[in-house]
């Protein structure tokens, strides 16, 4: 595969960098989309807007052949940025924490570059999608008939990452990230004068026993070869000193790494939130508001993507079935309703990246080249002339 020309990767740094200025929330990409659209059309792709209201679908065909997707997501977080560099965010507080401006740059790169050069034959389905962080905007995409109107085999996305260095791959056959679920639990006493707690029925107390017992959902109800991870991370009750307060608000997060497992933990908390408060005269109800399922590569696509890694220029190392993240990410929807594969990007250069969502993050821009050439390799590789 030839090197990824100079000017494509300077044309592509600087894209990153407007993206970066200009950070916009998820399905209100609108700006974003814009120059996205712009851009793909002056390659002589066939652009497609406003799907799951600010996405984007590029197509380009050169002859009769498999389809292959590859996506990018393009939303911003509310983060307000820490960084003094010229490119900061002249949004306040909303900036590009978790490199959405790269992962956009590097896609198109991979188009302009596939546009002039064309060594392959099928078709390639470019995805820009919105609303990665929370708002579900792989789910939009999907409901919205992605994979109907532009039918592929397979699909494919990437992400930079953070703690591993530049040059080197992540890939695995099977789970990559993490299903992210949020509970609201509601524990309802009885209120009271804290002077004479016999009268009432102390929901604070009965909250300090259920979190607590929470603790050993994991470690005791669930096989040590089954992981999963609950985290409680708001509690709220109480407005005076000397009251006993009738409710108490917990909330928190349930990450797993299998459906299975998902269901399990479902059922398992509920059953404290029903049990554990009642020896306390306090009733106990919880709320889920369910998020992204497992990221769960297919072993075929791993493979092909593992290949097209280990034959991109500048790629040192590809780690295969490494352990996954109990992050999650969106893109688990589009690899429920096809076949495909995503996979990590190391970030670290000679100083380590920030973290992802932290106020001082800034994509790595040596990642563009490595980026474009991981995509390019992996359309050369699976549509052979």
């Amino acid at each position: 595969m030839a090197l990824i020309p100079q000017q494509i990767i300077e044309q592509a740094q600087r894209w990153r960098r407007d993206f970066h200025t200009r950070p916009e929330l998820g399905l209100q990409e609108h700006a974003t989309a814009k120059i996205i659209a712009e851009l793909l059309q002056s390659f002589g792709l066939e652009v497609h807007s406003g799907i799951a209201q600010t996405g984007i679908v590029a197509t380009l065909r050169n002859g009769e052949g498999p389809t292959i997707g590859l996506r990018a997501d393009i939303d911003a977080l509310p983060i307000s940025e820490l960084n003094d560099f010229a490119h900061i965010s002249c949004h306040p507080g909303l900036m590009h924490a978790c490199g959405h401006d790269g992962h956009t740059a590097i896609l198109l790169g991979a188009a302009r570059y596939l546009s002039e050069t064309r060594h392959f034959r099928g078709t390639v389905h470019f995805i820009f999608q919105p609303a990665e962080e929370n708002a579900g905007g792989g789910r939009l995409m999907v409901q919205e008939g992605l994979f109907e109107r532009f039918p592929m085999q397979a699909v494919y996305a990437l992400h930079n990452w953070p703690g591993m260095p530049v040059g080197e791959v992540a890939v695995s056959q099977g789970p990559m990230m993490a299903s992210q679920d949020n509970f609201y639990i509601t524990l309802t006493g009885k209120g009271g004068h804290a002077a004479m707690p016999e009268l009432g029925a102390d929901p604070i107390v009965a909250g300090a026993q259920l979190i607590l017992a929470l603790q050993t959902l994991i470690s005791r109800r669930l096989s040590p070869l089954e992981q999963a991870v609950i985290s409680l991370t708001q509690l709220q009750a109480g407005e005076a000193i000397n009251v006993i307060p009738e409710t108490l608000q917990l909330a928190g997060t349930l990450r797993c790494l299998s459906n299975q497992t998902r269901q399990r933990c479902w059922q398992l908390l509920e059953e404290y939130v029903n049990s554990v408060p009642v020896p306390y005269g306090v009733k106990g109800e919880v709320r889920w508001e369910l998020g992204y399922p497992v990221t769960q590569n297919h072993p075929e696509q791993a493979e092909i993507l593992r290949s097209a890694a280990e034959h991109t220029p500048g790629i040192r190392q590809v780690h295969f079935n490494n352990a996954p993240s109990m992050a999650a990410e969106d893109f688990a929807y589009l690899l429920e309703a096809c076949p495909g594969a995503y996979f990590w990007l190391g970030a670290d250069g000679a100083t380590p990246s920030a973290s992802l969502h932290n106020p001082r993050y800034d994509f790595n821009d040596d990642l563009i080249p490595l980026g474009i050439g991981v995509w390019v390799s992996l359309v050369e590789r699976s549509l052979k002339l």
